[in-house]
């Protein structure tokens, strides 16, 4: 077969391409598919789809559990598991070096975003002092306790998992602050 048979069939493919191209553009352009008012399968956490041109709905504040009752029940060993995860970015050793995130030992009384760590700026915005009660938001969901912080964690949603690792945490001191 010659170049010019080959260029021939090779412009015949890609003609071909072009119009299959071409029909699915203007098949886009003259249909829109209707958004649905309710999704078809609920997922518990997720908000259903808004219609084109509805306002969009709040976000809905999400409660959690309170510390206290469930630090009672809480266990350091089982918190210790659970920060295993954490060792990535965060070390919990006294004088631990800052990793991705800063040294985690002696958190708990200490201001948010204190110490020699390059906290971003969400989180320097936080004021206050790392209680039990704030930090139960945090480790639930770090980015919606300050938005906008480098913190790529998605949280620890699990109440028992994040009441371990809040008595974990509380361990890891020189003098540890009272349970409330």
């Amino acid at each position: 077969m010659s170049a010019f048979e080959w260029n021939k069939v090779i412009g015949a493919i890609l003609a071909a391409l072009l119009v299959i191209k071409v029909v699915d553009i203007a098949g886009d352009a003259l249909l829109h598919a209707k958004v649905p008012e309710k999704n078809a399968y609920p997922v518990a956490g997720i908000a259903p789809a808004q219609p084109s041109g509805a306002p969009a709905a709040k976000k809905a504040e999400v409660q959690i559990a309170a510390i206290g009752p469930m630090l009672a029940k809480a266990s350091a060993d089982q918190g210790a598991q659970v920060a295993r995860k954490c060792t990535v970015c965060h070390s919990f050793d006294k004088g631990g070096p800052n990793k991705v995130g800063p040294a985690l030992w002696g958190t708990i009384g200490h201001d948010i975003a204190g110490g020699s760590f390059s906290y971003s700026a969400a989180l320097k915005a936080v004021k206050g002092k790392w209680d039990y009660e704030t930090l139960n938001k945090w480790l639930y969901d770090p980015k919606a306790f300050a938005p906008g912080n480098r913190m790529a964690f998605a949280g620890v949603k699990n109440d028992a998992e994040r009441a371990a690792l809040i008595a974990y945490m509380r361990s890891r001191a020189d003098n540890p602050v009272p349970l409330p």
